[in-house]
């Protein structure tokens, strides 16, 4: 038991955390008639979880390896329970939102500490084990997480997509609890058996993670309003205005804590700042137009929440089998043309999907679901790696940490900015609030005063306007890849993450 105990409460907690980012995208229609909830509402729903996360895992990490990471672990395991109890009895969009920020935070303790705690717990060719184990369950979540989400909205409900947490985090804590030994970074450990460190907390560059969140946090609400009130709009403005600031104090602050969050000086490393630049265009290229996908298929197609979640399965089992594949038999292949070539196909698959029509159903998708599918398929299983072969050694848990950070952002800021582009492309067909309504779940309601081919052609329109506008970044994501790593001439091999974690240093957690 003790054996693989560990392994089996972090694969646990990586299952849930890793889940609930794709779990919820087919449920949102059934919240928004549950709810009453509007297109920026929906939005908030899948990105302040991605946002909380996207802030705080570097910071929480960093806290982690002086104060202990099995402690942060099993905090951020009860947090993200109880926030998930709190999502699951919500009576309205404003508290599924707050509860999905608190999940958020939860996730990043629970994210920040797993790769730590599996390499402190396990050694040689165990440990390579363990890191295989735990990169098949993360993919396993991502792939289940649509399909899982369908069968519980049609069955029991879309609360209890939330409820389900509850019985897991019980057994993740009891299993953390009685199996995970405590660790900490290099610069704090001092023993088995030894307290937190006096001061430890004190000493995480909170400064620079309030910044990073104000930042991150500012530019997603800029873009979710400029889709409700456009971009000239003061408040829209403001809010854009705010998040330059923001990221103005988060530079500052950086180049003068003592344990940063993020040493800048790697973005002067451009195999690494191309890394970074990958990892941000791929989370939001890939997937941040599935959620209106979503429910153009369940609203305007009739599709169930189950055969919604099906529909994306051609997508996810390809990319699966493609990063089998690419860790077997692509090992020396350079970073550049794994990560970039892989962006590319990515664009172009996202660009292959723009060919809708009044009459379109979800098969005209398969073609670009295949592309994306490969495209994934490289470039998630190597970017970690190469932002590891693109530093020095013992930068390697802060690179690990930016990786995760920008591929959460890149998600949540592709989420708003894609509806913002599908409702602008619906408002020439539609009246504004027509069109936010139809993007939000709304097609019953409006069917009684607009027949079911304007429906769908306005809705296919605007999907076609954002699969382009994702497209086309995919593929300029792609060729400054392939110009920026190559150039940096990161180490061959860094196809696969590497298989001995660099030991977090105070600051630079593994992500």
């Amino acid at each position: 038991m003790r054996t693989w105990g560990t392994l089996t409460a972090v694969c646990l907690g990586t299952f849930m955390l890793l889940l609930d980012v794709t779990i919820v995208v087919v449920a949102l229609p059934d919240m928004a008639r549950a709810l009453h909830a509007s297109l920026g509402e929906l939005q908030w729903v899948v990105d302040a979880y991605a946002l909380a996360l996207a802030a705080l895992v570097l910071g929480v990490g960093a806290a982690a390896d002086m104060v202990g990471r099995r402690r942060v672990h099993v905090a951020g395991v009860a947090l993200f329970a109880g926030a998930s109890m709190v999502c699951g009895l919500a009576s309205g969009p404003g508290l599924l939102v707050a509860a999905r920020a608190v999940q958020g935070v939860g996730a990043a303790a629970m994210l920040a500490t797993t790769l730590p705690l599996l390499g402190s717990a396990y050694h040689g060719r165990r440990r390579s084990a363990a890191f295989g184990v735990w990169g098949a369950v993360s993919s396993a979540a991502a792939a289940v997480g649509p399909v899982l989400g369908g069968l519980i909205a049609e069955g029991p409900g879309w609360r209890w997509i939330f409820f389900v947490n509850l019985p897991v985090s019980v057994a993740a804590v009891w299993l953390t609890l009685r199996t995970v030994p405590e660790s900490r970074g290099a610069s704090a450990e001092a023993g088995p058996g030894a307290s937190a460190e006096p001061g430890a907390w004190a000493r995480v560059d909170w400064p620079g993670t309030a910044a990073f969140a104000a930042f991150a946090g500012g530019t997603t609400y800029a873009v979710v309003r400029a889709g409700d009130d456009g971009w000239t709009d003061p408040v829209t403005l403001a809010a854009f205005g705010s998040a330059a600031v923001a990221l103005a104090v988060f530079v500052l602050v950086e180049r003068r804590a003592v344990r940063p969050l993020l040493d800048l000086s790697l973005l002067r490393r451009p195999a690494f700042a191309g890394v970074l630049l990958g990892s941000f265009a791929f989370n939001g290229v890939a997937f941040g137009s599935v959620a209106y996908l979503s429910i153009w298929m369940q609203t305007l197609l009739g599709l169930s929440p189950v055969r919604g979640g099906l529909t994306l399965l051609p997508m996810t089992a390809v990319s699966m089998v493609v990063a089998l594949l690419v860790g077997r038999l692509l090992h020396g292949v350079p970073a550049w043309l794994t990560i970039g070539g892989g962006l590319l196909l990515v664009g172009a698959g996202t660009l292959g999907q723009a060919v809708l029509d009044a009459g379109s159903g979800w098969t005209a998708l398969l073609p670009g679901f295949v592309l994306v599918g490969i495209g994934t398929g490289l470039v998630a299983p190597t970017a970690a790696g190469a932002a590891l072969a693109a530093v020095p050694a013992e930068q390697a848990g802060m690179a690990s940490g930016a990786v995760n950070t920008v591929r959460q952002l890149g998600y949540a800021l592709g989420v708003a900015v894609f509806g913002t582009v599908l409702t602008s492309r619906m408002t020439g067909p539609l009246p504004r609030d027509a069109a936010h309504a139809l993007a939000g779940g709304g097609a019953a309601a409006l069917r009684g005063g607009m027949g079911d081919h304007a429906l769908r052609a306005a809705f296919a329109s605007g999907l076609n306007g954002a699969l382009v506008v994702a497209g086309l970044a995919g593929l300029a994501a792609g060729t400054a890849v392939l110009l920026l790593v190559r150039a940096g001439r990161p180490a061959a091999g860094a196809v696969a993450p590497a298989a001995e974690p660099v030991r977090a240093e105070a600051g630079a957690p593994r992500g």
